[in-house]
């Protein structure tokens, strides 16, 4: 009985914790206005949000934090949240806060026209807003492109030693994972995982920046790594990571096949949200021409919209063929994605 005392104290505890740490004073309820908790950087999302306020006169107020304690504050806030929209990275948390019950649904002929059934929730509950690809980077002066096809052929014993990638705790590896085992299989992810994972240059460390740095740095020839965070460090004016993307290029694996695994960033409207029409003219804004084309180049992300043009940089790095894997399948198959990486012991 102790034992369970603590526990509900340290549960306690560390929702208090999350509280504090995402927010002092919580945003409040008002007329006009639409409270967004957002997993985006303020500067990735801000700049949109003031559009929105100026073009309609809805006031935005907006708290940024983790993706995971956002969720964890949406559920320890319950029917009293002020949130009214949740914006997020990865299909796996959006599926996850549909899971937890903290999401609503939405009719919204904008938002079905407007963004791939694939890309969005099939109960209306999250739409996509831009799209992220997790490709390949690799050294120019020890890789030639001809050298690489598909992740599956990363399992290749020719690549012992030489790949570098994060850990399975991320979410991306973790979607990327859920992705094989929604097209090919438990049985070939597992075979692709046990060859894959011996094959790493070193444990897994740091995030996709920290890989594009271990190529440049020759502690691997190749990475996986979310396409935008080179896009990031080529526009980043930081000589070093400058200089890191310079030496590497991009390539974008299973071209002749089902196509490099994609992912999304999207939002959705909070279940107790009490500014609903506010929070559903909020995504729909966010789903328009204009505020794709800025949302996708200052992400250094795809648009979500396929008649939109990405930027100028991404269009440098060619075309190329996208899985057609429904997203909501990388939320639903997550857990069997972390079972599969744990029985391969990738770290």
């Amino acid at each position: 009985m102790l034992t369970a005392f603590f526990a509900r104290r340290a549960r306690h505890l560390l929702i208090a914790l999350v509280l504090v740490s995402l927010s002092l004073v919580a945003p409040a309820f008002a007329a006009d206005t639409v409270n967004v908790y957002s997993a985006r950087k303020e500067a990735l999302i801000k700049p949109l949000l003031d559009r929105f306020s100026a073009e309609t006169g809805v006031t935005v107020n907006l708290v940024t934090g983790k993706g995971d304690a956002l969720l964890t504050r949406l559920q320890a806030e319950g029917r009293n949240s002020p949130a009214d929209v949740l914006i997020t990275t990865d299909a796996g948390r959006l599926y996850r806060a549909q899971e937890a019950g903290v999401l609503q649904a939405v009719e919204s002929d904008t938002l079905l026209r407007e963004v791939p059934a694939h890309l969005r929730s099939p109960q209306n509950q999250w739409f996509g807003l831009s799209v992220r690809a997790r490709a390949i980077v690799y050294a120019t002066d020890r890789v030639n492109a001809s050298e690489l096809s598909t992740y599956e052929d990363l399992a290749d014993p020719r690549w012992k030693g030489r790949i570098c990638i994060r850990s399975s705790s991320n979410i991306y590896n973790q979607s990327l994972v859920a992705g094989m085992l929604a097209t090919q299989g438990v049985a070939s992810t597992d075979a692709w995982l046990a060859a894959f994972v011996p094959n790493f240059a070193r444990p897994p460390q740091g995030g996709d920046r920290d890989q594009v740095l271990a190529v440049a740095a020759g502690q691997c020839d190749i990475a996986v790594v979310n396409s935008y965070y080179l896009g990031a460090m080529i526009t980043s004016g930081e000589p070093t990571q400058q200089a890191a993307a310079e030496q590497v290029a991009i390539f974008w694996p299973n071209q002749d096949g089902r196509g490099t695994h994609v992912n999304i960033s999207g939002a959705g409207v909070v279940g107790s949200s009490k500014n609903r029409a506010q929070a559903i003219a909020l995504i729909e804004f966010l789903a328009r021409d204009d505020s794709q084309q800025w949302y996708a180049e200052a992400n250094n992300e795809y648009p979500v919209r396929p008649d939109i043009a990405p930027s100028a940089l991404l269009q440098s790095w060619g075309e190329f063929k996208a899985d057609q894997v429904d997203a909501s399948e990388l939320g639903r198959v997550n857990s069997a994605a972390l079972m599969a990486m744990d029985r391969a012991r990738w770290k």
